[in-house]
């Protein structure tokens, strides 16, 4: 196999980072390694893998070395400026950011879950929201097995969500100061809204669920509403999913569907207390369910506890994860 070229934008921050510990832990074929930030920050080292690597200012020529695949870790500002530019040099940009998740033609991917959409990009290939990613998981193959009509998303997520600067303001707000980041202290509390609000009164995040979940699972008609909380924790998402199905199912059946799909860890034992938590599962690149119960107020319906690690599988992991798939061509 041919050693790829592989370039991080962003690699300072919390995302970019994280990536860059997951290519640590992970066997890609990668021949050179390029790191990239802002200004500030060019001229750091890094190890790799016993190589000494310099982090280099971000500019518009950067990808004429014949970068193959870049791991974009950058607001969407930044995404809409160099994403062109490194596809329209032969670079495949896998971008987290939200620039381009919605852009006709640019494949959205969970790779456990439309992996084949990956081999449909035209240089741009788009990594979700973290609290879609997770719950992607654990629908496909549900969606596979009985259909899913609608679906309603609460989420209880963590300060990791708004990078660093998010987990500052935690503790910043536990030692009574004055929150920076969030609108109200976010220590001691919960806080009903990430990012903008939008038309009829949802934030942007709960748009990204609605209009992202129908594009990963191919199911234009499915409902989907959302409702997103943050949380005083530090990393992990946790969701409550309440599912609607095209088709009666047995909970026997939801079970070992579960506990055979791809990236995903059952954890349901009412008896023993065993369901996933955010603290348990930080720093897995899984995604975990349990409270797997059958919702008697509405026919064909089930309700699941989702958790996982927001910086990990949320976010670098699954970017990652893209380019493995990509790499084996499958």
């Amino acid at each position: 196999m041919k050693g790829y070229k592989v370039g991080i934008l962003g690699a300072c921050g919390m995302v970019g980072g994280t990536m860059l510990q997951v290519l640590r832990e992970r066997d890609l074929p990668i021949s050179e390694l390029y790191l990239f930030d802002v200004a500030q920050v060019a001229g750091k080292t890094v190890d790799f893998k016993g190589k000494t690597i310099t982090v280099e200012e971000s500019t518009t020529d950067i990808f004429d070395r014949g970068i193959d695949i870049c791991l974009f870790a950058v607001d969407g500002s930044i995404s809409e400026k160099y994403a062109p530019i490194a596809a329209e040099k032969g670079c495949l940009v896998i971008d987290n950011s939200s620039a381009f998740r919605m852009t006709e033609g640019v494949p959205l991917v969970v790779p456990e879950v439309n992996g084949e959409d990956i081999f449909k990009h035209k240089g741009i290939i788009a990594n979700p929201n973290c609290s879609t990613i997770q719950a992607m998981v654990v629908l496909y193959p549900l969606h596979k097995a009985f259909g899913i009509k609608r679906v309603v998303f609460s989420t209880y997520q963590a300060v990791a969500g708004a990078g660093v600067a998010g987990i500052a303001d935690l503790h910043r707000t536990l030692k009574g100061e004055a929150p920076q980041v969030f609108p109200y202290p976010i220590a001691g509390n919960v806080i009903p809204r990430i990012d903008v609000f939008g038309e009829h009164g949802y934030t942007e995040e709960e748009y990204k669920m609605i209009k992202e979940t129908p594009k990963i699972l191919h199911a234009p008609n499915m409902g989907v509403t959302a409702t997103t909380v943050r949380v005083p924790v530090e990393i992990g998402h946790s969701e409550s999913v309440n599912i609607t199905f095209e088709k009666p199912y047995e909970l026997e059946e939801i079970r070992r569907i579960l506990e055979n799909a791809q990236g995903l860890i059952v954890q349901d034992d009412t008896t023993a207390d065993l369901y996933p938590t955010p603290k348990q599962v930080a720093g897995t690149d899984q995604v975990y369910v349990g409270r797997i119960r059958r919702d008697f107020s509405a026919e064909n319906s089930l309700n699941l506890w989702v958790v996982a690690d927001n910086v990990r599988k949320g976010a670098a992991t699954n970017a990652v994860q893209i380019a493995e798939r990509f790499i084996k061509g499958e």
